[in-house]
């Protein structure tokens, strides 16, 4: 089954078995406008042997608030399907926000994993435009949280000490975070658009500070310099890093065995690169070794249970295709 998101406010399921498409209602009221919208879906790994009935369900999207502010959620329900056709959430209730609330409609981020135990969750809070924010550890802009599975602060947070919502913070400097995911050795990677140049593969570590917007290996689009990262500069550096950019979508490790040799490669949509690109990785180190021309840009890549690559194009009339080897 396949949950597919729209940024107006609606979803779907696709199950990739009959092909037959599920319509989904209990859905949230979101601020739609620019970047803004429903965003992020999520569930539980131990729950996925679950095809029929409830099942815990992570949701973000963008709220809005008060004299033109908005800012990124994240909302836990139960999705019932008990229907062959129709599923309907049921006591969706927000758990977490992005904090403060600011005016503009971008870099929400509000991408969800769990660790690999399940016992916490990461949400990316992108920097909402705002840049500065990013190094003030007294909001969440610019960050990853790291929380329990109910939204609270969860403990052994490195700012912990330091009240809310200081104490949800797990890194910071951030800009645009589209993706986080674990690697088979428990951790954590994140991919960010940059400005103009500079979109970055990072590795997530504890209590780390990476640089936004005081560096980045890109400019600013009006075509003013940010100094670049440098190895006396204090901050973490990207292990990749991308100029020109290639607009990433998501990104997902690769478990499957279907496409030969790919296994714990990093597979990442690319926006306007319109490709798949492919990242292999020796330890911590990481190097792009091809991309993968689709013709369109590429909003999201996963590999299905039979290792199968399903990727969903970006944009009105933006078609779900199955990829695998000829």
């Amino acid at each position: 089954m396949l949950f597919v998101t729209e940024k107006p406010g609606t979803a779907k399921i696709f199950n990739t078995d009959s092909d037959r498409l599920i319509t989904v209602s209990g859905l949230p009221r979101v601020d739609y406008g620019g970047q803004g919208g429903l965003g992020d879906v999520a569930f539980l790994p131990s729950e996925s042997a679950a095809t029929v009935g409830t099942r815990t369900i992570y949701l973000s999207w963008a709220e809005a608030g008060s004299g033109d502010t908005r800012g990124a959620v994240i909302g836990r329900g139960q999705l019932v399907c008990d229907q062959a056709t129709n599923c309907r959430i049921e006591g969706l209730n927000v758990i977490w926000r992005q904090q403060p609330k600011v005016t503009g409609r971008g870099h929400y981020s509000h991408r969800i994993v769990f660790s690999p135990d399940e016992e916490y969750m990461f949400v990316s809070s992108g920097d909402r435009q705002k840049q500065d924010p990013a190094q003030n550890t007294e909001n969440t802009l610019g960050t990853i949280v790291r929380l329990n599975l109910d939204g609270s602060a969860a403990p052994g947070n490195p700012l912990a000490d330091q009240g809310s919502p200081t104490d949800q913070i797990w890194s910071w400097g951030h800009r645009n975070i589209l993706s986080m995911d674990f690697d088979e050795q428990g951790r954590l990677w994140e991919i960010e658009h940059g400005p103009k140049g500079g979109d970055e593969l990072n590795l997530v570590q504890r209590g780390e500070n990476y640089g936004w917007p005081v560096r980045s290996n890109g400019i600013n689009y009006d075509g003013t310099n940010i100094p670049d990262h440098s190895a006396d500069d204090g901050f973490t550096k990207p292990v990749i890093n991308w100029t020109p950019v290639i607009a990433p979508g998501n990104m997902q490790f690769y478990t499957g065995d279907l496409f030969d040799g790919w296994n714990g490669d990093l597979i990442v949509a690319g926006l306007k690169t319109e490709a798949l690109i492919r990242i292999a990785f020796d330890g911590t180190d990481a190097r792009e070794v091809a991309r993968y021309d689709m013709g369109e840009r590429i909003r999201q890549v996963v590999d299905g249970p039979d290792g199968a690559l399903w990727v969903l194009e970006d944009g009105e009339n933006g078609r779900l295709l199955e990829l695998r080897p000829d």
